[in-house]
């Protein structure tokens, strides 16, 4: 099947993104052809493929999904989103400078920016252990979890997608590739779960890496952005905005506490359009 692409990034975190607004059959993109699309020596090569569709209700402009680099479905990407909204307005699917999206997690508001960056309302977070899913007997701001042989603490939190966010005291010099996939898919987590390690730098600025579910460490995770900074909030680290800078760059994220969403605020990149030939979905 040969099908159309815009290959976009937002702070590096890259995206192959489908419009299945005009191509309907790409709404049937199986998971194999999305592991295929996302092979970086065989496919165009991105973390996750994002598919822009028709709503499925009147309320919202589009819906859209998501799969990561190992061809699984997920339920939130917050630089996707970014990308998403340039997306749409580059392709003349709408003209609206605020649209809004309904995604697996909920509906998501997405404002271009006359700046050209791009904000989006990500919802409110939460912390009930079975909504991340992560299994404890309490909701505390603070939950140990066993990690190679040592004892750390962590944040749990759910941006529409699973967060476990831990403070380090150099995110640069800290073991990520180690520690990351063991927290991934540590037992406590039965979806697994992205982690973040977040180096605190003052009441408003903070380093971070994010070791993403199936995907691996990405250049940057908007979600991940936004579940450190609440965690830092929660924890009395941090005070809103915060500027959280990731290998790709800069992201504003905003949050005034429980029963507001968390804001962020970023850039969104296309970075060369074209076409490619994947396998049939039964290949």
């Amino acid at each position: 099947m040969k099908l159309k692409f815009s290959k976009m990034q937002g702070l590096g975190n890259d995206f192959v993104v489908l419009d299945a607004v005009r191509n309907a059959a790409l709404a049937k993109l199986s998971p194999a052809q999305a592991k295929f699309l996302a092979d970086r020596h065989f496919g165009v090569g991105c973390d996750q493929i994002l598919i822009v569709q028709k709503p499925t209700r009147p309320d919202v402009d589009f819906r859209y999904r998501i799969f990561n680099a190992d061809g699984g479905e997920v339920e939130q990407c917050g630089n996707g989103a970014r990308c998403f909204v340039r997306f749409v307005h580059d392709e003349h699917l709408s003209d609206k400078r605020a649209i809004k999206v309904e995604t697996q997690c909920g509906v998501l508001t997405l404002t271009l920016e006359e700046s050209g960056e791009v904000t989006v309302d990500m919802g409110e977070p939460h912390f009930q252990p079975d909504e991340i899913p992560f299994i404890s007997d309490s909701e505390t701001v603070l939950h140990a979890l066993d990690v190679n042989g040592k004892s750390i603490d962590i944040s749990v939190v759910s941006m529409g997608n699973p967060h476990a966010v831990q403070v380090v005291p150099d995110a640069e010099a800290f073991p990520v590739h180690i520690d990351g996939p063991v927290i991934e898919s540590h037992p406590r987590f039965p979806k697994r779960v992205n982690a973040g390690f977040m180096q605190v730098d003052s009441r408003n600025t903070i380093h971070l890496r994010v070791y993403e579910r199936g995907a691996g460490e990405t250049l940057a995770c908007g979600t991940g952005a936004c579940a450190a900074v609440v965690a830092g909030i929660r924890r009395g680290l941090l005070d809103s905005p915060v500027r959280v800078t990731t290998h790709g760059g800069d992201l504003s994220i905003a949050w005034a506490g429980d029963g507001h969403s968390v804001m962020m605020t970023g850039p969104a990149v296309t970075v060369f359009t074209g076409t490619i030939e994947i396998p049939d979905a039964n290949d």
